[in-house]
């Protein structure tokens, strides 16, 4: 039986950016994912330009890495 999706809030989303306390969230190509448990993503932000609780699809193309990271 495939994992349950829950369908959250663009409000909900830009509140799930990792500050006090709360998880870290990021949307790409329409889908949330919870980086939290990633060192990459602590205090909700990634190498001090991308912040967490947006929307990433289009900066992950100047990414030096693929999606799979």
């Amino acid at each position: 039986m495939p994992p349950e999706e829950k369908v959250i809030t663009l409000r909900e989303l830009m509140a799930n950016n990792g500050t006090a306390g709360r998880p870290v969230y990021i949307l790409y190509k329409g889908r949330v994912y919870d980086v939290s448990g990633s060192d990459w993503w602590a205090s909700g932000e990634h190498m001090s330009i991308h912040h967490a609780g947006r929307d990433l699809t289009e900066a992950i193309k100047a990414a030096p890495h693929g999606i799979e990271v």
